[in-house]
């Protein structure tokens, strides 16, 4: 339907810049773009400023002031923990940019607090003051921001180079399009509806787009985040789990459960319930932890449980790439994906680059988002002056299809609530993402695959399905390249936990880049090289 651009649109617009998603990577790529001289549209699935999980409670940043042993020791903190896949050098870089714009933030008059020496305390970011001061620094900037109006597809124009979106408002229906010269994806990861804090706007919608008009995936694999939360509650922060004990039912100390040890909090819960009490916070802690993050506290304070001295049971939500690491493959210091006109940032980029195979929320995640917004940002607004005279001139397309298209050439209506759960049944368990195996991740891509044909021969019946059945659509692909990379890295490395294969293999210090629809395909990449992919696994 909209591939052909035949609809009637009731919103014809056009710009330099394109920002699809109004996070923390989208509202810093649309003020930096606008602040180099572009034209700007800013598209968000739901309200900018409201929705994602940066904007539903506090993130630590990963803010190290420039003291040469201070960032040493930074980069040195997580290179172990993430497999050694990260790269010195974008690590330089993104210290750099976050030191820079999150001061930015200090002078637009973000209330930080300070420490106990009076200074200001630049580590942390309350989400709903950041999201509301972005959001207005952006509408300074001359930003026109379309909100509720999710992105359906992207354009590309006869040179196969991206050349804006279709989209529909979710509160009107109404349909729109916008014809732009560059579009950076900033969608956020894929969490599949877990119903983890913040999480239920992010299902790899971006990353489909991208995959439609060309784009690579990469480090897909690292993408079995698991936050802990109360079983009650739907608050993933896990900071304040740092001073938990975990606890059987009957009260036993689990040997070995940490926040930092998931594993045997995801083991246990194969066989029973887990309980958790916050009891090693001292109680001159417990009120500047409320202040910290307000929301961890608010379902223990509807329950009338206070954390700090009763035991409530805990479970692990799947948030997937979203605390992952894998996401678009960006080719260079722009920000640039392998299609020309296409930018990616945070969550929607894969963050290998600076934590590897391992990371979590907040802290490098926040500041990733913060400096690949601003490159892209800047980049795109770069790459649509070079267009020059050409960019008024151009013929573009949708490049959408499976989940957009309706009529009678298809075999059955879409049943997205039924593929929905589907795909979760294959993603959700600890056994089968979490603790890895060869024929486990073998079945569960059968399946996949399954669905995808399924979606591939279902027809739409009707506009108002168009944005859940994308959705699926959506999570269904991302699941399809992170198992199909999961099964090429035969090893333990980062949160990529293969059973079959618990060691970590000098031999496999590699990227895996991954790509494709109807067929999905896996290639490795050497670390720190331009040179030619060479492929490693065969289509599925």
């Amino acid at each position: 339907m909209l591939k052909t651009l035949t609809t009637d649109f009731e919103l014809d617009l056009e710009a330099d810049v394109l920002v699809i998603g109004g996070g923390p990577a989208g509202t810093w790529a649309a003020w930096s773009a606008a602040s180099s001289g572009a034209r700007v549209i800013l598209v968000d699935k739901g309200y900018c400023g409201t929705t994602g999980c940066a904007a539903a409670s506090g993130n630590g940043v990963w803010y190290v002031p420039p003291d040469p042993e201070a960032r040493e020791t930074a980069k040195a903190s997580r290179e172990s923990l993430g497999g050694f896949l990260s790269d010195r050098n974008w690590m330089d870089r993104v210290l750099d940019r976050t030191y820079a714009n999150v001061n930015q933030l200090a002078e637009w008059g973000y209330p930080f607090p300070t420490d106990d020496e009076g200074k200001p305390y630049r580590r942390s970011l309350q989400g709903p003051e950041y999201m509301r001061l972005m959001r207005r620094q952006i509408q300074r900037a001359g930003v026109k921001i379309l909100d509720n109006s999710p992105a359906l597809e992207l354009l590309v124009d006869d040179d196969d180079a991206v050349a804006g979106a279709t989209g529909v408002n979710r509160q009107t229906g109404s349909k729109w399009i916008v014809r732009s010269q560059s579009t950076i994806i900033a969608t956020g990861g894929c969490a599949f509806l877990s119903k983890a804090l913040g999480c239920n706007v992010l299902t790899g919608d971006g990353y489909l787009m991208a995959a439609e008009a060309g784009a690579e995936m990469s480090g897909m694999e690292f993408s079995n985040a698991y936050g802990i939360s109360p079983a009650f509650s739907s608050v993933t922060k896990t900071l304040f789990y740092n001073w938990a004990t975990f606890t059987y039912e009957d009260g036993t100390v689990i040997p070995g459960a940490s926040s930092h040890r998931r594993s045997v909090i995801a083991q246990t819960l194969l066989q029973q319930p887990v309980y958790a009490i916050i009891d090693k916070a001292a109680e001159s802690m417990r009120p500047s932890m409320r202040l910290a993050q307000p929301n961890f506290f608010l379902p223990f304070d509807r329950a009338g449980i206070d954390p700090f001295t009763q035991r409530f049971p805990v479970t692990l939500r799947l948030e997937g790439t979203v605390h992952g690491t894998g996401g678009i493959r960006i080719v260079d210091e722009s920000c640039a994906s392998s299609v020309r006109g296409l930018y990616a940032a945070g969550d929607a980029a894969t963050r290998e680059l600076i934590c590897g195979g391992f990371t979590g929320g907040g802290s490098h995640n926040a500041a990733w988002a913060i400096s690949s917004g601003y490159w892209s940002g800047k980049s795109a607004a770069e790459y649509s002056r070079s267009l020059g005279e050409y960019k008024t001139k151009r013929h573009v397309k949708g490049v959408g299809e499976v989940g957009l298209q309706s009529g009678s050439d298809r075999s059955q209506t879409l049943a997205t609530d039924e593929i929905i759960q589907a795909v979760q049944a294959e993603v959700f368990p600890y056994e089968k993402n979490y603790f890895r195996t060869e024929q486990g991740l073998t079945e569960s891509l059968g399946k996949l695959n399954y669905l995808w044909q399924e979606l591939r021969s279902s027809q739409v019946t009707s506009d108002k399905e168009l944005i859940r059945a994308r959705e699926a659509t959506a999570m269904v692909a991302t699941a399809r390249w992170m198992y199909s990379s999961a099964i090429e890295r035969k090893e333990t490395r980062g949160m990529h936990k293969h059973q079959d294969y618990p060691e970590l293999d000098a031999n496999l210090q590699h990227h895996l880049i991954s790509g494709g629809l109807d067929r999905v395909w896996v290639k490795n990449q050497p670390l720190s090289t331009e040179k030619p992919l060479s492929k490693i696994g065969a289509a599925v």
